[in-house]
């Protein structure tokens, strides 16, 4: 699943007229970036949910190919947790990704998504999240979300500390994880909560380049990188 149904209020007025999964960095838009990665591992099938100006993400989308894509549409915007608890019907009995719309990774050696799957355990883990280094993230000023133990079980930040992982916004669920869910609105945040309680929120520290095109400076920040990480391929 990717989750393209936010109002991308820090990224105004760009989000105004065009929702924030279209905006474009390095010449293609964040969303087709992540439908990229996803085809690149084999998913052939992709449920994107849509609220703010969700008929321009249709007609964006509509010649795409693959993977084939199936919309749930949300009248009122479901926040995270609800986005996905709405689609569960399409995502099938197993475990699933899900890819925000508006972050932007770079794989390292071995294709994030890839890895995530690798280290997926069903018997240990409702929740798998993959994570990146606080202090290397491009575009990010925040402390951090989670601490890890030497197998990856995740608990949350300390007030006012710095947590050395933060969350990338691509993961693996299980639907399980959704069992107890509330209807309506609420953020994945309640499940990591219920997750980490039961011991059963795990992590993985992504090995290649991640950005936080939240605001304008992020998406500035992002662009700048990739132009001169092309630029380089181009003097090789």
């Amino acid at each position: 699943m990717v989750l393209a149904a936010g109002l991308g209020l820090r990224m105004r007025p760009i989000t105004e007229t065009l929702p924030k999964p279209l905006i474009e960095v390095g010449g293609r838009t964040l969303l087709d970036r992540a439908l990229d990665r996803l085809e690149e591992a084999g998913v052939d099938k992709v449920t994107v949910n849509l609220h703010h100006l969700g008929s321009l993400i249709e007609a964006h989308l509509a010649p795409r190919s693959k993977p084939a894509i199936e919309f749930s549409h949300e009248a009122e915007l479901l926040e995270t947790g609800g986005g996905v608890a709405k689609a569960l019907p399409r995502l099938g009995d197993g475990p699933f990704w899900v890819a925000n719309a508006d972050v932007l990774w770079l794989d390292g050696p071995q294709p994030a998504l890839e890895r995530l799957a690798e280290a997926w355990d069903d018997a240990r883990m409702d929740g798998l999240l993959l994570l990146h280094a606080t202090v290397d993230a491009y575009g990010y000023r925040g402390r951090g979300d989670f601490l890890a133990d030497p197998l990856g079980r995740l608990v949350r930040r300390p007030e006012c500390e710095v947590a050395p992982f933060l969350f990338t916004g691509v993961q693996i669920l299980h639907p399980r994880l959704f069992a107890d869910a509330p209807a309506g609105p609420f953020s994945l945040n309640r499940l990591y909560d219920q997750a980490i309680e039961a011991g059963r929120l795990y992590g993985v520290v992504h090995d290649g380049e991640w950005f936080h095109v939240g605001t304008p400076d992020g998406l500035a920040e992002a662009e700048t990188y990739l132009s001169l990480r092309y630029a380089t391929r181009e003097r090789r």
